[in-house]
């Protein structure tokens, strides 16, 4: 099936282009974004002017920042493709709900991904908490923007969530692997004085856990999750690639390389089978911290 691409930048050119290039149900026929191109595909600088050149794509992959990707969905699903969003799926909860129900009625499959749940060692995490009651959890997910981001000021701005960003990818594991519905409690937002999103933020959830997101972090990153339960302690390591039980290696690769291919193969699955998977349950906790965030000043940040 032929897909388009829209919105050319880091993670599409890391990620999702080759992925695309070494799936057997995906030809990229086509690209849509102001600037970035991929060689050898044609590169259009709209979704209208896409649409209307490209009759014969079927989907079409958004990578484009939260804020303006929900017209360029919306027009996507009226013109009958099928339609697949990078994480988060959009800037507010109403504005995917409302993309849900407009892929119902043009009955064509929303894909809403969360690559980081296709990491390594998240399905067996996944299967070994089932039965086990966790009693507190550590969430220790610290990143440096300026690597992950260069340059990209949208993140910092109103709707591009700044440090939830990757924290949503901690989220999304969350939701995907424990046994029991996770909310949250409360949240501490660290906001730069010079931004609108916050730089780093502290979260207190249900079944006592914590969550620390930090923007700032040099050298090595840290993507750690850490659970005690009535079995012992379990971790995953390396943002849910490597699993821990008993502190002793149980599981998984570091390596990422996986993850999006897995999404791609998800969505062609979607299409066939005409259905849609849209969970919401990590972008709810975002919003909700959002929601009971104490705002902190802190330093201005800049690129």
């Amino acid at each position: 099936m032929k897909i388009a691409l829209a919105g050319i930048g880091k993670i599409a050119l890391d990620q999702h282009v080759p992925a695309i290039a070494a799936s057997r149900d995906w030809e990229l026929a086509a690209t849509v974004s102001r600037h970035g191109k991929v060689p050898g595909v044609p590169g259009f600088a709209d979704m209208a002017e896409m649409l209307e050149a490209c009759p014969d794509v079927a989907a079409v992959s958004l990578c484009l920042p939260p804020v303006p990707r929900f017209e360029a969905a919306a027009a996507a699903l009226r013109a009958g493709c099928h339609v697949m969003l990078e994480k988060p799926p959009g800037a507010t909860l109403a504005e995917v709900h409302a993309l849900a129900d407009l892929a119902r009625a043009e009955g064509v499959s929303l894909f809403a991904t969360w690559h980081s749940r296709e990491a390594e060692a998240v399905a067996a995490a996944c299967a070994w908490l089932a039965d086990k009651t966790i009693r507190e959890g550590r969430i220790i997910w610290r990143e440096d923007v300026r690597k992950w981001h260069p340059g990209q000021d949208w993140i910092f701005e109103a709707g591009g969530m700044g440090v939830f960003d990757p924290g949503i990818n901690a989220l999304s594991i969350l939701t995907r692997i424990l046994p029991v519905p996770v909310r949250i409690l409360s949240a501490e937002l660290d906001v730069p004085a010079n931004r609108q999103a916050p730089i780093a933020a502290r979260l207190q959830l249900s079944q006592g856990i914590t969550a620390d997101f930090d923007f700032r972090q040099e050298g090595p990153q840290t993507w750690d999750m850490e659970f005690d339960t009535d079995a012992g302690p379990m971790a995953l390591r390396m943002g849910g690639n490597l699993l821990e039980i008993g502190g002793a290696p149980a599981g998984g690769e570091n390596s990422i390389m996986g993850e999006y291919p897995a999404l791609y193969a998800r969505m062609a699955e979607l299409v066939r089978q005409g259905a849609s998977d849209v969970d919401l349950a990590p972008m709810v906790l975002v919003a909700d911290a959002f929601t009971l965030g104490q705002r902190r000043e802190v330093a201005a940040f800049d690129f």
